[in-house]
């Protein structure tokens, strides 16, 4: 029996480890079913455990004249803008050059991003069969969209038109399903699809843990280790001072070790650069054993594994809090004190985290959140994980449910 080919189309084209996950999550939970993995850009990130990623229009140009399905996996597509989408795809000393080329000239940007992309679109992670005609369906699975009513009139509008002509849609977050109920447009809620990384690739990450950067980190710091990372823009002096104080002042009350990872390499994710100027301000004479380490890798099983072997997560990466959540572990995000707390971490914690649980935090009080963190019951923890597991496959399954 033919089946009909399903393209998944998301971020995947890039390196943030939660975007590379979300095709491995449906892939398993597909079966049998023939999956294309398509993005904005070609890329082979099948190295870093990703997938090798084809243009969204090369796989539509194959299939011309025979049915498919477009699935969006995950992520804020909703609200990433053709700029945005352009830059993360660059090389990052490509652009730095273009950021400070182009910055204040918004029109420039677009301009130029479009022409890097080869798109009208506002919103490029974001389709619809108006630009597909053969695509027998167009779905969006567990995507967030959380300040979406923040963006520009014009981008807004052009996310509900192409909503509206998709066939299903789900959202990951109750900030993002409340902004389409006020256009009209019904979603589902879901979890992420992460959550599901545990029950599914708990052997390949423990094999990682077992063999990889994670056993290093045990043999380092036998009393464990705060797994910590942050975003680019956190990379100025007075935030590096007030984490750095924050770190230390949790080390010395837990007897953690605290090892800083890259939940994502592509521009304006997280800086080796950064994290050696913090771990300067994390030691000096006084510290008289190792309370720091920076791990480099960039393959993502990896990654799962130094969050999956820790003791505790924060950081900025909504993705690191929930690996952390579906193994059952402590966690916080951590933001800046100034800007609106309403971001998709906070989206996404107000939506699924249990009682008890720090969400989004400023980076002042990452050491008392931390510690409230550490005192929840891990019988609660391991519930809400196996809950949000549950809840995921019972929305993958209406999803991806056949439809005539």
């Amino acid at each position: 029996m033919h089946q009909t080919p399903v393209i998944l189309f998301g971020a995947f084209d890039r390196h943030n480890f939660g975007d590379m996950l979300f095709p491995h999550v449906v892939a398993a939970l597909s079966g049998d079913k023939p999956l294309r993995f398509a993005g904005l850009a070609e890329r082979d990130l099948s190295v870093n455990g990703g997938h090798h990623v084809m243009r969204l229009q090369q796989h539509a140009a194959s299939l011309r004249g025979s049915p498919y399905k477009i699935v969006h996996v995950g992520g804020e597509v909703l609200t990433c803008n053709v700029w945005e989408a352009a830059v993360m795809l660059l090389p990052a000393a490509d652009a730095m050059e273009v950021v400070i080329r182009l910055d204040g000239d918004p029109d420039a940007q677009r301009s130029w991003a479009r022409t890097c992309l080869g798109t009208d679109a506002l919103v490029p992670y974001a389709v619809s069969r108006a630009q597909y005609p053969d695509a027998a369906q167009v779905i969006y699975h567990a995507v967030g969209g959380a300040d979406l009513f923040a963006r520009h009139p014009a981008q807004r509008d052009e996310v509900m038109a192409k909503l509206k002509l998709a066939d299903v849609v789900s959202v990951r977050d109750a900030a993002t399903q409340a902004h389409l109920r006020d256009s009209g447009i019904t979603a589902r809620l879901l979890p992420d699809p992460a959550v599901m990384a545990a029950e599914l690739f708990d052997t390949q990450i423990l094999a990682y843990a077992r063999d990889g950067e994670a056993a290093r980190l045990r043999a380092l710091f036998p009393a464990g280790y705060v797994a910590a990372q942050f975003s680019s823009d956190f990379d100025d002096d007075a935030s590096l001072d007030a984490m750095a104080i924050q770190l230390k002042r949790l080390a010395a009350e837990t007897g953690y070790g605290v090892v800083f990872f890259r939940a994502g390499a592509a521009p304006w994710h997280d800086d080796l650069q950064a994290y050696r100027r913090i771990v300067a301000r994390m030691t000096g004479p006084e510290v008289k054993v190792p309370q720091t380490h920076i791990v480099t890798t960039l393959q993502l099983w990896d990654i799962c594994a130094v969050i999956a072997s820790s003791k505790l997560y924060i950081g900025s990466s909504l993705h690191g809090r929930i690996l952390a959540m579906a193994y059952a572990l402590p966690r916080l995000n951590i933001r800046h004190a100034t800007p609106s707390p309403h971001g998709k971490q906070w989206s996404y914690a107000h939506t699924w985290e249990m009682a008890g649980m720090p969400g989004v935090v400023t980076i002042d009080d990452i050491y008392i959140a931390a510690l409230q963190a550490l005192t929840v019951e891990p019988s609660r923890m391991r519930q809400k994980a196996a809950d949000l597991a549950r809840t995921y496959r019972r929305g993958f399954a209406r999803d991806f449910a056949p439809r005539c």
